[in-house]
């Protein structure tokens, strides 16, 4: 785990980066999967491993996790996700599934898996030890920018954005989180706007792969809707998602996918703006994709 840093941007006077890309495995997820890990350790929990399913940023995050605690680690893939993913998460150690692995039943197979073979299931967003590893993003933001009003991250299964609302509420209650998502799967938004909880029937094909959950997790939902630590959720479309990935590396110079950079939709004017003296945070939460895919996109083959 590492501090990321806040970096100013010459985008606008009042927008602030929290790097997230540059996180150990190049991504938020760390903060999540050590937290779980440890947090087994510190419940005296005996396990013989971990499981989870995931679309690649978890798993390689739990991967790393598992390596550091030294616990073997079962990893379910869809077998369409990042190649890029399933080769790191491969390398740290752990064994990865995806033959027959689909956006449908990854979550059913984690689970026969970790009763059959006695693992521990850590869910990659609807878990408690999740989503406290993940509020450290909020306390680091308090720390290091604490006059922000405005904190914009992503939205998939709602993990990171809980976490990040509860440490922000806790100590800043003045300052409003906001989500972001694709307009291609926007159940979360959908939720929020509604009150009840929305699902996803399908695949939704968006290029932001991170935020493929069928719904977000029954905790998350406590946070984001009952509760309503989350100030609002907006939504963007295909073309300004690649828009977004190409001014991150262009301007920022930043490799940033997708998913991580759904919380640049701030630029559209559609998030309130604040002054100079009271910025936006912008989680950048991850920078792991196809190298053919970010060529792909800068040359205008995804748009």
């Amino acid at each position: 785990m590492r501090r990321t840093p806040l970096l100013q941007t010459d985008l606008h006077e009042s927008l602030v980066i929290m790097a997230e890309c540059l996180q150990v495995t190049g991504s938020f997820k760390s903060r999540g999967a050590c937290n779980a890990v440890a947090c087994l350790g510190d419940r005296a929990m005996e396990t013989t491993g971990v499981v989870t399913h995931s679309s690649g940023n978890h798993a390689t995050a739990l991967s790393y996790a598992a390596q550091t605690f030294r616990l073997p680690a079962l990893m379910v893939i869809p077998a369409t996700a990042s190649p890029n993913k399933v080769e790191a998460t491969r390398r740290l150690g752990a064994e990865v599934i995806t033959h027959g692995i689909t956006f449908d039943n990854r979550e059913q197979v984690a689970e026969e898996i970790a009763v059959e073979q006695g693992l521990h299931l850590i869910h990659t967003y609807d878990d408690w030890d999740i989503v406290h590893g993940g509020a450290t993003t909020g306390l680091e933001i308090l720390e290091d920018a604490s006059t922000a009003t405005c904190l914009v991250a992503p939205v998939g299964g709602g993990g990171q954005i809980s976490g990040l609302a509860l440490s922000v509420q806790s100590f800043c209650p003045t300052a409003a989180v906001i989500g972001v998502e694709p307009e291609l799967a926007d159940d979360a938004a959908r939720s929020f706007s509604t009150g009840q909880l929305q699902t996803l029937t399908a695949d939704p094909p968006t290029i932001a792969e991170g935020v493929k959950s069928k719904a977000i997790g029954e905790r998350n939902f406590e946070v984001m809707v009952r509760r309503r630590l989350v100030a609002d959720m907006v939504t963007v479309s295909e073309q300004e998602l690649v828009e977004t990935v190409c001014l991150a590396w262009q301007t920022l110079r930043l490799t940033v996918e997708p998913t991580g950079a759904l919380g640049l939709a701030w630029l559209s004017g559609r998030i309130h703006r604040a002054t100079p003296q009271q910025p936006t945070v912008v989680l950048l939460s991850g920078g792991n994709f196809e190298a053919d895919q970010m060529a792909r996109i800068l040359t205008g083959g995804d748009q």
